[in-house]
């Protein structure tokens, strides 16, 4: 079949048909995803447990986790390969992940999730206590409901007691989002961004905003839309989707993990409000000096990577 109509498109037709992909992938994911529960719960069981929709009986909850699961699937995992096949050919040399790099660089990645955490806190408390003019209180009102929505759906889902309902969590909340996410923000969107202002730089902070706007989380915004940033960059000087992946599913998996262990009372939700007081902001002011520290090392990895003799360079990836 020739695809070409696809690949000469500009960016902008490229993005309106992205965006139309992810519509029309989710909406078919979610009416199979329908259709393959109806063995397991029956038309009438099924249609009450819809009706219902409710977080706090146990067959809800359940089944908002599977439709939680389809929505990640059919939103951002699928589309990403459907979008480059059709507009390279080449699905995993357009996403990027047909390549990766050394040891190091993966690391050094991990641990930038590791030592920001202090600051993501500090910009998250900042951008909490986001307040608009008394003319947008309708919008204030409606965002503060929705962030508060969202906080009761997250604090429902990772609220579990055994082995595998933390296995699971970590399947829905780290493992899919980081792969589905980048593939879609970082490997599609930020490419088409990126070809159209002719500057990754902008192509970055864009899918970022993007990123962090999607979400639906806007007392939230700025840490994610710093980490979208930093995902990109990632992506930009390591010349590998697997690192922003990884990296993604290190920052998930501490979120994951931190629940978990605060609700078996393991450690303290402290560890939340850290670098969000004063007296923290010696630690705030460290964790940027660190996570610069350790992205510059990834920049000059991956620098010293590229002027190696190719030989080398083989034998390292």
């Amino acid at each position: 079949m020739d695809f070409s109509a696809f690949r000469d498109m500009k960016p902008f037709g490229q993005l309106m048909f992205a965006v139309f992909v992810m519509v029309a992938s989710v909406f078919l994911f979610m009416v199979a995803g329908m259709i393959a529960a109806l063995p397991f719960y029956g038309l009438e069981n099924l249609t009450s447990v819809m009706s219902k929709m409710s977080l706090d009986s146990p067959e809800g909850l359940n089944f908002m986790k599977y439709l939680q699961v389809i929505q990640s699937v059919g939103l951002f995992v699928f589309p990403p390969f459907v979008i480059s096949r059709l507009y390279d050919g080449n699905i995993s040399e357009y996403l990027k992940m047909n390549r990766t790099t050394n040891l190091r660089s993966y690391l050094l990645a991990s641990l930038c999730l590791l030592a920001v955490i202090p600051s993501i806190n500090f910009l998250g408390d900042i951008n909490s206590k986001m307040s608009l003019p008394e003319s947008f209180s309708g919008l204030e009102s409606w965002m503060k409901n929705m962030e508060e929505g969202a906080k009761v759906m997250i604090e429902k889902f990772m609220l579990v007691d055994g082995f595998s309902g933390l296995m699971f969590n970590i399947f829905m909340i780290a493992v899919l989002p980081a792969l589905g996410e980048e593939l879609m923000f970082r490997g599609v969107f930020q490419r088409i961004f990126s070809n159209w202002t002719r500057n990754h730089h902008l192509g970055i902070w864009i899918t970022a905003f993007l990123f962090s706007a999607m979400h639906m989380q806007f007392y939230g915004f700025l840490p994610r839309l710093l980490l979208g940033a930093m995902f990109g960059y990632l992506l930009v000087w390591t010349g590998t989707m697997w690192v922003p992946i990884v990296a993604h599913f290190v920052n998930n998996l501490m979120g994951v993990l931190g629940y978990f262990l605060i609700g078996k009372g393991v450690i303290t939700n402290d560890v939340e409000e850290w670098g969000t007081v004063p007296e923290q902001i010696p630690w705030v002011i460290f964790s940027v000096l660190a996570v610069s520290g350790l992205l510059y090392l990834v920049y000059r990895t991956e620098i010293t990577k590229r002027k190696m003799p190719a030989n080398q360079t083989d034998s390292q990836a």
